[in-house]
């Protein structure tokens, strides 16, 4: 059984942690980054080995410096720090990696991203330093620091505390500007990187590396753009799961009427509501201003949580406490309503004058025990998440003391306790005690409503963040070979808008309901088919490249007659005629009228974002749908949680709710036809563009009254689900199989909703030595971290199958077996686990023949691992599977087992 847990170095650890650094270009040239950065290391005592390199004096600052890095006297080098001129780089880089340097950060300042011999001067930087195995960070970056270990590698002046935060920045002056407002403050960090140019080191790495720091707590980014969506997507996915990341991106991009769109999607959809998109799908909160980052930095670190939005507002005066409720109206934080059992409670505990229920005012002269009765009734009332107290010093009022009832109340309670001490001078000692007991209080009304606020954000996104939903969401499994050969058809034919005819028969593939519908090329063939279909009907010019039809008045509706019907189909193919081009129109759709009247307009569109992809849009619809854009955006793939709250985001969610004499419409229909958008984005990536507009809902359901689609040939090199920046779960891995003994087993990629029966095959199918095996210890329990690790996976950089067999009428997990990428996307690290019961009956090697299927899928060349030379079964079942089995370069007790893959398929 291979070890899972055994927890090996990051490679980057050298880079984060290293035991011996040299500063190459070290100097005390007043203002060069040689000079700073020795002196900050020198200063800051850096608690490994320090050396510089100066190739003309042989001490600066007093110590000891050495002319080239092959003359430091010590036999391994972790980092070098690099801050000499741009045009030294690839010479030093060939030192560097011949003196077996494991990683560099480049301070250089003089890389100009659009000169051109700067740039052949980075690629040959890169180029030597891949060759050599050295990483390297940078250049154009302030540095990075480890503040408990006295790394302070940056050109920055000022004082770094220790913390348990980190900051990655993108910007250089930001986070300079962020370590300033830290230092004022006294928040301290366990490691700030500037991220600078990224030429080999990238954002996504440096989250890895954190995600598994023991000192970082919490994460604080502050970005400007994206690269690479899918290692965007998965790097932060990977460190939110874990610890609380709070983003403040700049670079808003607004929706712009002169933006060059072709639907209604397109246009209404801008790039910042697919970063907001993205930022929701991983569990990462987004912050608007650096104040608000500082906030919900500091509670999320400290570890304060709440489970929902609803707050109860206590304070000792009515202004106060209207502050408080103002800001929550404007953050939505809902202030509920008090249960009668809470509002008599406070009758009986509180003056009759002022308000009982929320917000509670307890008045002016409140002593600590009127305090503490109103907040105990509200932290006990079942509509409330968190209580905010509000003091104000007046006369008769003891902060004192009520700051030590309210950190005594603090521990007996679950639901978050915040408070806000206003003033300054009176209250200065109470203040002091309540942050030695680490509470959570601000210093205004509006500071802690937005924290609360940023709190119950997080604490959502975290849950929708842990939300896998499959491709194939929806009841019955789409026709999807239909649906490309239309497609197909029109990109040979070398069309990008599908007619309508062919936009509909996409739709029947995916059964998504619309109108009958007929295409008729005459005014004799209109009136036939509205005939057929039965009055009223609606015509609608059919013309190639034709989004917006009703731009042409191409658009009739409930022609209740035939002569109606002929006569408009009349003038509308001569309308058409004349203002299309020769040979573009192919006649009238005509459509049965959807009859539909407590109908509500929809609107139901996907657009291609150029960093993460399709994005699935969702609003009101029909004829208006530009002027009110009324609409929310999320990433696909969908369930019926994340459609839930897609719909929830959006002003026309509340018109979909029962009012005057409308019924209610149908909820399950409307969200039906979201999870078969999200089929089609994730089965159709030739599918750039959709507009549904109008899809009308009602009480008895939903269709699609409109469809345009736009399609592209897809790319050289397409892999499945590429063209998405979250993977959806990759149902297509399934697998069934038999065992030795006859038994059915089917093999298939773990879900989330899998833990619980990870946790019973753990416990109950391994014996203390396979647990040992596996784990190097024989925990009976998996710990609650490393169960989300293990089942709630990012299907783009790792995989995990599971082998499962039916014993009474239950699914039971018989195996399991799982790899995760390197850093190199072309090789995996792989771990496999058969309960004792199925061992010897083959249940191995087929487990391990679908994990190696899967890891073709995902474009990887060579799958390798380590095992315990002493466990014979395993080492013989990788024989026989056609590994390689070596010695393993660490460890005596180890053996390294590797295959290739692409010889093997």
């Amino acid at each position: 059984m291979e070890r899972w847990t055994a927890m090996k170095a990051h490679y980057l650890s050298p880079l984060f942690q290293p035991r011996c650094v040299v500063v190459i270009g070290a100097s005390e040239t007043e203002e060069s980054v040689g000079a700073r950065v020795f002196r900050n290391l020198l200063d800051a005592h850096f608690k490994g080995q320090l050396f510089g390199v100066n190739l003309r004096h042989p001490k600066v600052f007093g110590e000891t410096v050495y002319p080239t890095i092959a003359a430091v006297p010590v036999p391994e080098i972790d980092l070098a720090i690099i801050a000499t001129p741009a045009r030294t780089l690839p010479g030093l880089l060939r030192e560097c990696g011949e003196r077996k340097v494991k990683s560099v950060l480049v301070l250089s300042r003089d890389f100009v991203a659009v000169d051109t011999r700067n740039r052949a001067l980075l690629d040959e930087a890169v180029a030597i330093a891949r060759r050599y195995g050295v990483r390297m960070l940078g250049p154009n970056l302030l540095g990075m620091m480890r503040p408990a270990s006295g790394l302070i590698a940056a050109n920055y002046q000022g004082k770094v505390k220790p913390g348990n935060l980190a900051l990655v920045a993108q910007s250089s002056s930001v986070a300079s500007a962020i370590l300033d407002w830290a230092e004022a403050h006294e928040v301290g960090f366990s490691a700030v990187v500037s991220l600078g140019a990224t030429a080999d080191v990238n954002f996504g790495e440096i989250l890895d590396f954190l995600a598994q720091d023991g000192s970082t707590r919490g994460i604080l980014l502050y970005l400007e753009d994206v690269g690479e969506a899918r290692g965007f997507m998965s790097a932060l996915r990977a460190v939110a799961r874990q610890k609380p990341v709070v983003c403040l991106k700049v670079g808003r991009e607004p929706v712009s009427s002169t933006r060059a769109a072709r639907t209604h999607s397109d246009r209404l959809i801008g790039r910042d509501d697919a970063f907001d998109a993205a930022l929701r799908r991983t569990g990462v909160l987004r912050v608007p201003t650096m104040v608000h980052m500082s906030i919900a930095a500091r509670m999320l670190a400290a570890n304060f949580r709440t489970k929902g939005r609803r707050l109860a507002v206590i304070s000792n005066g009515y202004g106060a406490g209207r502050m408080a409720v103002d800001r929550a109206q404007e953050m939505a934080v809902e202030l509920p309503r008090l249960t009668p059992a809470t509002v008599a409670r406070l009758d009986a505990a509180l003056p009759p004058i002022g308000s009982h229920d929320n917000p509670v005012d307890i008045l002016g002269d409140a002593p600590p025990e009127r305090f503490v009765a109103a907040t105990e009734a509200c932290l006990a009332d079942p509509n409330v998440d968190g209580v905010l107290v509000i003091l104000t010093p007046q006369a008769g009022t003891d902060h004192l003391a009520t700051a030590q009832r309210m950190i005594e109340l603090r521990r007996k309670t679950d639901k978050l306790l915040m408070l806000v001490w206003l003033g300054d001078k009176k209250i200065a000692l109470s203040r002091k005690l309540l942050d030695r007991a680490h509470m959570a209080y601000f210093f205004s009304p509006e500071h802690a409503v937005e924290a609360f606020a940023s709190l119950a954000a997080w604490a959502y996104i975290q849950e929708l963040s842990l939300q896998t939903p499959g491709p194939l969401a929806s009841r019955s499994e789409p026709d999807v070979g239909r649906a490309r050969e239309v497609i197909a058809k029109a990109l040979e034919a070398g069309r990008s808008l599908l007619t309508t005819a062919e936009a509909l028969a996409v739709l029947d593939a995916f059964h998504i309901p619309h109108p009958p519908t007929l295409l008729a090329r005459t005014a004799d063939e209109a009136v036939a088919a509205a005939g057929r279909i039965g009055l009223p009907v609606a015509l609608k010019i059919d013309a190639d490249n034709l989004i917006h039809k009703s731009d042409i008045d191409g658009v009739l509706l409930n022609l209740n007659t035939l002569e109606q019907v002929a006569e408009a189909a009349e003038a509308m193919l001569a309308h058409a005629r004349q203002r299309l081009p020769k040979d573009s129109v192919h006649g009238i759709v005509v459509q049965k009228m959807h009859g539909k009247r407590h109908g509500r307009e929809l609107m139901l569109g996907v657009a291609r974002d150029a960093v993460f992809g399709p994005t699935i849009a969702f609003g009101s619809g029909g004829l208006s749908v530009d002027v009110f854009e009324d609409v929310a955006v999320t990433l696909p793939p969908l369930n019926d949680m994340i459609a839930g709250n897609l719909i929830r985001r959006t002003k026309v969610a509340r018109v979909l709710g029962a009012f005057r004499n409308h019924p209610a419409a149908d909820m399950e229909a409307v969200r039906d036809v979201l999870l078969r958008v999200s089929e089609m984005v994730c089965e159709l990536p030739e599918m750039v563009e959709l507009d549904l507009n109008p899809v009308v809902a009602d009480e008895h359901g939903a269709i699609a009254v409109d469809a345009s689609i736009l399609v592209a040939p897809l790319p050289k090199g397409f892999r499945r689900y590429s063209h998405m920046a979250v993977h959806p779960y990759p149902a297509h891995l399934l697998a069934r199989g038999q065992l030795k003994d006859g038994s059915a087993c089917v093999f298939r990629p773990i879900r989330p909703e899998d833990a619980d029966e990870l946790q019973r095959f753990v416990r109950e199918e391994l014996s203390d030595e396979s647990r040992f095996n596996r784990f190097m210890s024989t925990l009976k329990q998996l710990p609650p971290s490393m169960l989300v690790r293990f089942t709630q996976l990012d299907y783009a950089r790792e995989m995990a199958v599971v082998a499962m067999r039916e014993e009474d009428g239950v699914e039971r997990m018989a195996g399991v077996a799982r790899y995760t990428a390197n850093p190199d996307a072309a090789s995996a690290e792989f771990a496999i686990s058969i309960g004792d019961r199925w061992q010897g009956k083959g249940l191995g090697a087929q487990l391990m023949t679908t994990l190696f299927n899967a890891a073709l899928d995902a474009g990887l060349d060579t799958i390798e691992g380590d095992i315990l030379a002493s466990n014979a079964p395993m080492l013989g079942l990788m024989k026989k599977l056609g590994f390689a089995i070596r010695p393993h370069p660490d460890d005596a007790s180890l053996k390294w087992v590797v295959k290739p893959l692409r010889s093997a398929s």
